[in-house]
């Protein structure tokens, strides 16, 4: 029988791998970023290119994530094989993951990108107990908001929030949205293995279509209950469990009848919907197997409620896809900063074969409408 203990064991080798790689793979990346040709990213584009899954975090938070893991008292295995790997990356890649200022603005430029949305990378404050969360929320916010008043037209922020105590995190949304002037909601995923599904976390729905608030739903690794497979075949990060992570959590909502209660509410998710849109025709074959009566189809609630990003997902086929099962309205672009961070990933987006409009509205207006940013 599969323990906790095994589990974490299993975590602390993954972290370990993570370490042996991670160096060869952040020099892959720079490399990259080096060989793609940054001279043939069109500097007089049409539009603004609005990168809008970029992450951000604060010595803070990643020292309390260290002392966690370090201490043995985090209780998520999968956070600690995650963290575990990160942790040991080079003080480069801290240097741009922390960055509010002159740094993450020249490796923007270098890309050709105008604008970050920002938010905080995952878990966030979701691993904290609720009054840590909490607190931890309201002073990164803070802190984002700050950094946006600084550079205006090149940052825009997300609210973070603790969804471990839902009554303030509806509040910290309020907060953020209006007195802070930030632009929109990032969870990420689940909180210690709980989704947003559970009714008692419905006053965050209702602060965030009270307000117009997009929630960008951010994968992190499964929940202890799902995570012992992918962790133990080393898939648990991007390559499968985020996206397991996300695809459960967004189907947990449509299921519950979130968007039946609140046919207002924005989602986004990054990836391109983290496998979603491919299965669209299955879910509405299947629905009767979902307990609770819908009011729609599946399909119709990815297409009304949710948007996608190309964060991570370079890919013209993908993209295209994307565009043409939810709307062109509904395609989002994003890098995936600092975690991808390459030239090749611009000029393969700038150069899809699609009209100008469509351009336009994926590098722009559709982020300018999202996540109501001030028209460049």
């Amino acid at each position: 029988m599969t323990t906790r203990r095994s589990i974490l064991q299993l975590a602390v080798a993954a972290g370990l791998l993570l370490r042996d790689r991670g160096a060869a793979h952040a020099q892959t990346n720079r490399n990259r970023a080096g060989i793609a040709p940054e001279a043939s990213i069109r500097r007089d584009a049409p539009y603004r290119r609005i990168a809008t899954e970029e992450a951000y975090s604060t010595p803070e938070i990643v020292d309390r994530y260290r002392r966690m893991i370090e201490d043995g008292t985090t209780t998520d295995p999968g956070f600690a094989a995650m963290w575990g790997g990160f942790l040991r990356r080079d003080a480069d890649w801290f240097e741009q993951l922390f960055s509010l200022g002159e740094r993450r603005l020249r490796d923007m430029d270098s890309m050709g990108t105008a604008m970050h949305v920002l938010s905080l990378t995952a878990p966030g404050v979701q691993v904290f107990d609720a009054a840590t969360g909490t607190s931890l929320a309201r002073e990164t916010n803070d802190r984002l908001a700050e950094a946006c008043r600084r550079h205006p037209d090149r940052f825009a922020g997300l609210v973070t929030i603790a969804p471990q105590d839902p009554r303030r995190a509806a509040q910290e949304i309020e907060r953020g949205m209006t007195s802070l002037g930030l632009h929109g909601v990032i969870v990420n995923s689940h909180t210690n293995g709980e989704y947003l599904d559970d009714e008692k976390s419905w006053e965050i729905f209702e602060a965030a279509e009270s307000l117009d608030a997009a929630i960008y739903i951010h994968p992190t690794t499964p929940t202890l209950q799902m995570l012992e497979p992918y962790l133990s075949r080393g898939l648990h990060g991007p390559i499968g469990g985020f996206a397991a992570d996300v695809y459960l959590h967004s189907l947990a909502l449509i299921g519950a009848g979130v968007f039946d209660r609140f046919p207002g509410l924005k989602i986004v998710v990054g990836h391109l919907g983290e496998g979603l849109l491919g299965m669209m025709y299955r879910f509405d074959y299947m629905q009767h197997q979902i307990p609770r009566r819908l009011e729609r189809r599946v399909s119709d609630y990815l297409k009304d409620n949710f948007y996608v990003t190309t964060s991570g997902m370079a890919w013209e086929p993908a993209i295209k896809f994307a565009q043409e099962v939810l709307g062109s309205s509904r395609v989002l672009y994003a890098m995936d900063y600092p975690y991808q961070f390459d030239a090749e990933e611009v000029v393969v987006t700038d150069g899809l074969s699609i009209g100008d409009e469509e351009k336009m509205q994926l590098f722009q207006t559709n982020a300018e409408r999202v996540f109501h940013l001030k028209r460049g």
